[in-house]
């Protein structure tokens, strides 16, 4: 029982094969950079996490705004 040589298509399967898997690969290095960036930069981040956010209030100086009553204006 002689090897039989790989076949040519066989050959360019495992090299498309290899270069998706390298494209894969950097995307999820590139993702991965981009959330340890993100994390060690949490304290400039405002997510939402169901609470109001502080940048969102009015400030309490500013006067609110009045209202126009039922018949006076």
């Amino acid at each position: 029982m002689a090897m039989q040589s790989e076949h040519d298509l066989h050959r360019r399967r495992r090299s498309r094969n290899v270069g998706l898997g390298l494209v894969l690969a950097a995307f999820v290095a590139l993702v991965f950079g981009l959330t340890i960036v993100k994390v060690r930069q949490g304290d400039m981040l405002e997510a939402y996490d169901h609470q109001p956010r502080v940048s969102v209030l009015p400030s309490p100086a500013e006067p609110a705004t009045p209202t126009v009553q039922e018949g006076q204006q």
